[in-house]
């Protein structure tokens, strides 16, 4: 309860002090004698704005005396623009001069705090402010909006933006509260619907006549971004200041747009010329009013003269928007209390229904009050700065668009260029670009994959020194930028993150674009835009090719070197049998054919057959026994090959067969592509299995590491005219992915690539880039045979084991069998050396009559060797 007592007591003192000063003691406008009624006023004396609206109001006072014969009073106040001021002018016009009405109030800072003024005193405040929030009715029951709402403005801010397809706005306002919270999101819900938005917001504090804050600083900083559209909301004193520093630093110059709301607009007409000079080439939106009629030109004489006389250092004394709201509203005030009978004169509450159901016609326009507030404002003329003044381009209406009359023949475009030539800051007639080109020394930084999957597309190599990136999709680029107006500086980077990431770094700030051979899928639309896809979308499946005749899939399931080392290790396993059990079998007797038909015959039907022939010894036994079970695992792995590849000979073609026998695929897992066979055609996870390069594709399909593969159509275009002979596309093709570029959402550059990108399919120069890629591909034959097959490191172990324990039985046998020979030998070695002997004495016998004719010496030899074998063994 202190805390209120002091409020009041301090609100009291201010308004005894502004009833001493000056300004709250001037004369009253109508006399004190007699009146039929008294009207306060709440202006600012020092603002063009409330000279306007005050000589505006004193003029409606007289035009109503002369015509109804009814004195009303004006009783005015100088709120200086500050909103406390305000509150206590009005507080004074209650208590002291007990109007029964204000009129006024150029801010809604003054309007809030004046309006709960009035609520509490259940007087009507007719607000005179543009931007007077639509809750505000509701909230204070005693406000009447006088002033009819120019949010549809932005709209007219946003036509023009939209005409010249300018992405990025900066805007730049003065801080108030209805500018945050009310002007701005209409400005951007409208610069939304012509596919711009808000790139940048500068908010400047309030300026006043002491302000001295520079704003060089933050002109500086707009400076250096890249967008060159601003879009000013400001009073006519920050408009003056904000251009002439902004045409110190040099931005007001050719490559600029400049576009102003109707806060400076509208008073454009009273702007000197050195404030003209600074805002060449600026296109502003102002509210529209019509000049025409004998009503409005006599007070447009009125006008000029009255205002002359009191203010004749203004260089302008035309009436603007807000002196004739501020006559219109002074006589919806007069003509409430002309139709209030004496007798109801204090009755408020019907005094302020008779103010909201007002029907006239205005200076401006009809005045028609609906719950409390005019009909907002739906014609906006636009108008272009140019030398010391300013030409009218035309008009612009609410769910019309752009006219340069506003007769009832009028015809209407939703561009701006129907207005006629524009001539913008630096003087050219071109129209600007709307954002600053990338420079040597800001060039635009572009990212680039730098672990793809096919280098075909991005190739990044380094060389020690600095990255070259080579590929498809780099050549792609290049000559994109080469259908461009201009010339775009830029640098690559290279970036070892997945795709998703890269494309996340543009939202990041960390690229400004990225290029190489990015999918353009919907996950990444949520961080940044693409241009125009420079390949068609499209998702196909790739299966190898089966080569061999349906005949002859028998052989397929085992490899060349697995039925050759087979059919060794049979024989040799069926010899080392025979060579044991010759002497003990009767089917081992006969001819040589019949023993070898006979070999042959135990030594395969041992794959067929478990039973086999009865052996006589444990060696044979022992082999046997390790053959027959390698012949089990042979001939067991063998069906189950050959019932997989049946299998797969009939399933090949279908998604649904990868699905139901769980078939693996192989893919990029950097990609989307998992992802998309996961959620939309259903395969587990489990059964993807990453494919990191272009090479390891054809490497898993040969080790039966997967049995199809899912590729991009560009991509697939290339794995086939490398592996012409050994893959091929089935199943249908799923429209998803194309390549493009990548760009920040609402990039300025954007538009510009993708009419780039069409222009090189309409000259086929895509078609000749992506068959100079495909005719580069060098036919590689795939060795297919042993995708499926079993080769003998499946079974080397079991092939080992048979031949050891063979090798081994053989050698015991052998073994054995030289002991026996041994035996033999020495039961015979008398008959053995007699043969020798004899073989020797023929041998010289022989050589002595060839080669010498005396050979006695010879024979002679021959007979003493003859009779000392004689001697030593007898007479044979």
């Amino acid at each position: 309860m202190g805390y209120l007592q002091m409020s009041r007591f301090f609100l009291s003192f201010m308004a005894w002090v502004l009833l001493l000063s000056p300004a709250a003691a001037a004369a009253d406008h109508g006399g004190t004698s007699h009146s039929d009624g008294s009207i306060g006023v709440i202006v600012d004396y020092g603002s063009r704005v409330g000279k306007e609206e005050k000589v505006a109001m004193e003029l409606a006072i007289d035009d109503f005396y002369n015509k109804t014969n009814q004195r009303l009073v004006l009783h005015s106040r100088d709120s200086q623009g500050d909103p406390l001021r305000a509150r206590l002018s009005a507080m004074d016009l209650i208590e002291k001069q007990q109007v029964q009405a204000i009129v006024g109030l150029h801010t809604w800072e003054e309007v809030s705090l004046v309006a709960e003024v009035g609520g509490q005193a259940r007087i009507p405040i007719l607000s005179l402010a543009d931007s007077t929030p639509k809750w505000a009715t509701d909230r204070w029951p005693f406000l009447v909006q006088a002033s009819p709402s120019r949010y549809l403005q932005m709209n007219a801010v946003a036509a023009i933006v939209g005409s010249w397809q300018w992405r990025w706005i900066t805007v730049i306002y003065e801080d108030t509260d209805s500018a945050a919270t009310d002007i701005i999101p209409c400005l951007a819900d409208a610069l939304k619907q012509v596919g711009s938005e808000i790139g940048y917001l500068l908010a400047l504090p309030p300026f006043t006549v002491n302000s001295s804050s520079p704003l060089s600083g933050e002109l500086e900083g707009l400076k250096g971004r890249q967008s060159r559209v601003f879009v000013l909301h400001s009073s006519l004193s920050m408009a003056a200041h904000l251009f002439e520093t902004a045409n110190e630093l040099g931005m007001m110059e050719e490559g600029y747009v400049w576009i102003i709301t109707d806060r400076t607009t509208n008073l454009i007409h009273s702007m000197n010329s050195a404030i003209i000079s600074s805002m060449q080439g600026i296109l502003g939106v102002r509210s529209y009013f019509s000049q025409s009629g004998p009503r409005f030109q006599g007070f447009y004489l009125r006008f000029r003269e009255k205002f002359h006389s009191l203010y004749p250092k203004e260089d302008n004394h035309e009436p603007g928007i807000f002196a004739l709201q501020a006559y219109d509203a002074v006589w919806s005030v007069a003509l409430a209390m002309e139709t209030a009978p004496s007798s109801q004169k204090g009755l408020i509450q019907p005094f302020l229904e008779r103010i909201a159901i007002s029907d006239f016609h205005g200076l401006n326009s009809r005045i028609q009050f609906n719950r409390r507030s005019l009909a907002p404002q739906r014609i906006f003329q636009i108008i272009n700065v140019i030398g010391k003044s300013y030409r009218e381009l035309g008009f612009w209406f609410e769910g019309s668009g752009f006219s340069k009359t506003t007769n009832e023949k009028s015809t209407y475009s939703r561009q701006l260029q129907v207005l006629g030539q524009v001539l913008w800051p630096g003087g050219p007639w071109s129209v600007p670009r709307g954002w600053s080109l990338p420079t040597s020394q800001k060039p635009l930084r572009i990212g680039v994959p730098q672990h793809g999957t096919f280098k075909q597309f991005v190739n990044v190599t380094y060389d020690g020194s600095h990255y070259s990136v080579t590929g498809f999709s780099i050549e792609v680029f290049n000559a994109t930028l080469e259908h461009l107006k201009y010339h775009l500086t830029y640098e690559l980077i290279p970036y070892s993150g997945n795709y998703d990431s890269l494309v996340e770094q543009v939202h990041l700030k960390e690229f400004d674009a990225v290029v190489g051979d990015i999918s353009i899928i919907s996950k990444r639309w949520e961080h940044a835009d693409f241009t125009h896809p420079y390949s068609e979308p499209g998702l196909v499946m790739i299966v190898p090719v089966e080569t061999e005749s349906r005949p002859w899939l028998f052989i397929k399931p085992f490899t060349k070197a697995m039925w050759v080392l087979t059919g060794v290790i049979t024989i040799y396993s069926g010899c080392v049998v025979w060579l044991i059990e010759r002497n003990h079998t009767s089917a081992f007797e006969g001819s040589i054919l019949s023993q070898t038909t006979t070999l042959l015959c135990m030594s395969f039907t041992t794959l067929f057959s478990l039973h086999g022939e009865k052996l006589h010894s444990n060696l044979s036994r022992l082999s046997m026994v390790v053959w027959l079970f390698v012949a089990l695992v042979i001939t067991q792995s063998y069906t189950a090959n050959l019932s997989t590849l049946l299998t797969v000979q009939k399933l090949k073609p279908s998604v649904k067969s990868l699905k139901d026998n769980n078939f693996v695929v192989g893919c990029s897992l950097r990609s989307f592509i998992p992802k998309y066979l996961e959620e939309v055609l259903g395969i587990d996870p489990k059964n993807i299995k990453d494919i990191r390069s272009f090479e390891e594709y054809p490497q898993a399909f040969r080790r039966g590491e997967i049995a199809a593969t899912f590729m991009e159509s560009l991509y697939a275009e290339v794995f086939l005219a490398q592996y012409c002979k050994g893959f091929v596309t089935v199943g249908p093709t799923f429209r998803v992915g194309g390549l493009g570029f990548v760009f920040p959402k609402g990039s300025t550059i954007l538009p510009d690539i993708s009419e780039a990108v069409v222009k090189l399919y309409e000259k086929g120069e895509i078609m000749y880039l992506r068959n100079k890629l495909v005719h580069s591909q060098k036919c590689l034959e795939v060795e297919a045979e042993d995708d499926h097959s079993i080769s003998p490191d499946s079974l080397w172990v079991l092939f080992l084991a048979t031949g050891a324990t063979s090798t081994v039985s053989l050698a015991i046998y052998v073994a054995g069998q030289m002991q026996h020979f041994q035996d033999f030998m020495l039961e015979n070695i008398g008959i053995w050396r007699l043969i020798s002997a004899a073989m020797r004495s023929w041998m010289h016998h022989h050589a002595q009559r060839t080669q010498f004719s005396g050979g006695d010496l010879k024979r002679t030899s021959s007979l003493v060797e003859l009779g000392t074998y004689r001697g030593s063994h007898g007479n044979v």
